[in-house]
């Protein structure tokens, strides 16, 4: 709610909407939100934001079990799998991605990178040397 108050002290001192934005850390559509609240709207909406329920809700089961058996996942192959497993499409990648940082800081889940290793190879002559993608 402190944003809320922050937003109301701002504008009455006389900053433009685009200045509060800024200065507040929030859209600007945010800042309109809450300068046609009054403070009583203000913690109902709060309250509202507590108990809703979220697209990615019903899969958090799935997502939890994803990441702990693989912490490297990147928020687009839990999306990938979502799709293909579930056939779920209700969300964006953004949102998917916000869900997944969320659960992955709640249950302390970093994210783990691997890196390949290579070496370079001494070029050899033409016709010396060749690829083979088989494993």
């Amino acid at each position: 709610m402190k944003d809320h108050m922050r937003i109301h002290d701002l504008k009455d001192e006389g900053f433009s909407i685009s200045a509060i934005a800024r200065k507040c850390g929030v859209s600007r559509n945010t800042v309109y939100t809450y300068l046609d609240m009054d403070w009583d709207q203000a913690m109902e909406w709060v309250e509202t934001l507590k108990t809703r329920t979220r697209k990615l809700d019903r899969y958090q089961d799935y997502i939890l079990r994803w990441l702990r058996e693989h912490p490297d996942l990147s928020a687009s192959q839990i999306s990938d799998w979502l799709e293909e497993k579930h056939a779920f499409k209700e969300a964006g990648d953004s949102t998917i991605r916000t869900y997944i940082k969320e659960w992955r800081e709640i249950y302390h889940i970093p994210k783990t990178v691997t890196y390949r290793s290579f070496e370079a190879l001494e070029e050899l002559p033409q016709g010396q040397q060749m690829q083979n993608d088989r494993q």
